[in-house]
């Protein structure tokens, strides 16, 4: 983590990633069928209404984009954004107060910009590569814990055996789960699908951990840093490096009881 004074580019890449999220949030407050598309598996109404809006703004800022519902905008681009316009579309389909929009700005060394806003309930988290990360305006940090036996975790999927945990939670909105982690309201997030997630699930949400200073890693040691959609990581975040490195551990054996 580092709070060095970021760029004045990346304030401009801030100011359209907030622009594209109130775009979202605009656009879906017109719709009344959240329903499926009828388009492709598991595609909601909501899914394609936001991305529409926003690619709008992305693309009217010159910038490139690439989206899980509508592929590659602008390849030649410097900067491509990496968007989920709508994750946790059954929870948001259900009214279940925990659906996100999740925009993450690549450059040539990474993710560089981050925005993830609860659309639900209006909360912001925000990250810029080199200047901290925040929540509504705040400052947030990792709540430091280190052990398993007390920890609160959150999965995607589900483990074929107990963990050791506290407790957990299965919330539905990968990105979301990720920056609860990054602000101290979870201790853990682990990847359990069949089907790991895709970078628009998790590169917001891990922007915005590593610049509150937790830990991420992927469970079995590839690069986080992917811009294909057809590449998937089993990605594990955590409050301290020793409570990944635990994480991490459980989830590989996990991986080996599956086959």
């Amino acid at each position: 983590m580092s709070t060095e004074p970021h760029s004045h580019a990346a304030d401009l890449v801030l100011e359209v990633l907030r622009e594209a999220a109130s775009a979202v949030k605009d656009a879906l407050g017109h719709l009344t069928d959240w329903g499926l598309a009828g388009t492709r598996e598991g595609q909601y109404r909501s899914d394609l209404v936001a991305d529409a809006a926003a690619l709008s703004v992305i693309g009217a800022a010159g910038l490139g984009a690439f989206s899980e519902e509508s592929g590659l905008h602008r390849p030649e681009a410097s900067i491509r954004v990496v968007v989920d316009p709508v994750d946790g579309s059954t929870n948001a389909s259900r009214a279940l107060p925990w659906w996100a929009t999740s925009l993450c700005a690549l450059d040539e060394e990474g993710p560089y910009v981050a925005v993830v806003v609860n659309q639900a309930t209006g909360q912001r988290f925000e990250a810029i590569r080199g200047g901290g990360a925040t929540c509504d305006g705040r400052v947030i940090r990792p709540s430091g814990c280190r052990e398993m036996s007390e920890a609160i975790v959150a999965v995607s999927g589900y483990p074929q055996f107990h963990l050791g945990w506290s407790q957990f939670r299965s919330l539905g909105a990968a990105a979301l789960d990720i920056c609860a982690v990054a602000s101290g309201s979870l201790d853990v997030f682990v990847d359990f699908a069949a089907q790991s997630l895709a970078p628009w699930d998790y590169l917001g949400g891990m922007l915005v951990c590593m610049e509150a200073g937790a830990s991420v890693g992927e469970a079995d040691g590839f690069d986080l840093v992917v811009r294909s959609g057809s590449e998937r990581r089993t990605f594990v975040a955590a409050a301290s490096r020793e409570l990944r490195d635990e994480a991490v551990e459980l989830r590989r054996r996990a991986g080996r009881e599956r086959r």
